[in-house]
């Protein structure tokens, strides 16, 4: 039984090999540069993207179950439309995808519509799927420490309606957990997972976080998703900014919020405590 791993060399998906070898799974990982690659012991790594089909066709023969992740491009629903189609003629059935949380509510931001539309296609074509939504990725901030520990300001958008952010060590090990589970097992129901921390925090309730972990003040910048895209504008092309502008835009008017019972679910699955946003600032400074 052999498990393939897509986007295999990001953040989250390191993470997800480190934890199936870690449990001893037999792990195929795809990438599009293996020399580039670094992965365990036993990992097999094969060459090639989401929009590759001959490479795709090759890294799915044998498979049991996959692991759906690919990254916010401008063509994110076609590349898993593409994968999709190819595990069904694979006749691979279960499926584990990484989607967002509020997917099927923050429809005018690209990527959370898109994820949607992945999720309708794995409902619709019968798949055997356990679909993650997680939220906010604390990591993320790891884009702003410098401005945080530098300058005093936490500068995210965030707004007052709270984020519900997590650690993506966290995802990681749920997602092999649930791949581990859909492997061993017969044909399993669809579900959906919210992927959640344990605290929902605002703007000013991430500066009051960060200034208890610095000893000192740090300040929310405010709600300003329009100063937001301008500075993104500095590393990412127009179109992910306004990308993420929107998505921002949905957090001052809805929130990213867990439903309930959504953390004792997680904390049962996990068998210990959902990681805080405190021990991740207080790692973020200690390594700083």
């Amino acid at each position: 039984m052999t498990i393939l791993i897509t986007g295999a060399s990001g953040n989250v998906g390191r993470q997800v090999v480190q934890q199936l070898v870690d449990r001893g799974a037999a792990v195929r990982a795809l990438v599009r540069d293996p020399s580039k690659a670094t992965f365990p012991d036993g990992v097999e790594v094969v060459q090639g993207d989401l929009l590759d089909v001959a490479a795709l066709r090759r890294a799915l023969a044998g498979v049991s179950t996959l692991f759906l992740l690919n990254g916010v491009v401008p063509d994110e629903f076609t590349q898993a439309l593409v994968t999709l189609n190819l595990a069904r003629d694979a006749g691979i059935g279960r499926v584990v995808y990484l989607s967002v949380i509020h997917s099927d509510k923050y429809l005018n931001v690209p990527h959370f519509a898109g994820k949607f539309g992945v999720e309708r296609m794995l409902e619709q074509m019968g798949f055997g799927a356990t679909i993650l939504r997680p939220a906010y990725f604390m990591q993320n901030d790891l884009t702003i420490k410098d401005v945080v520990l530098g300058h005093g300001v936490y500068p995210m958008p965030i707004g007052s309606k709270g984020l519900a952010m997590i650690d993506t060590r966290d995802i990681a090990e749920i997602a092999a957990i649930e791949l581990l589970d859909r492997d061993a097992s017969g044909p399993l129901p669809l579900k959906r997972i919210n992927l959640v921390g344990p605290d929902t925090l605002t703007g000013t309730g991430m500066a009051e976080t960060w200034s208890a972990v610095l000893g000192r003040p740090v300040v929310y910048s405010g709600d300003d998703t329009a100063g937001f895209e301008k500075n993104l504008l500095n590393f990412m092309p127009s179109w992910m900014a306004y990308d993420m502008r929107l998505m921002t835009e949905r957090f001052l008017s809805d929130g990213m919020t867990p439903e309930a019972g959504d953390v004792e679910r997680l904390t049962k699955l996990l068998g210990r405590p959902l990681r805080s946003y405190r021990d991740f600032a207080f790692e973020l400074s200690a390594s700083a």
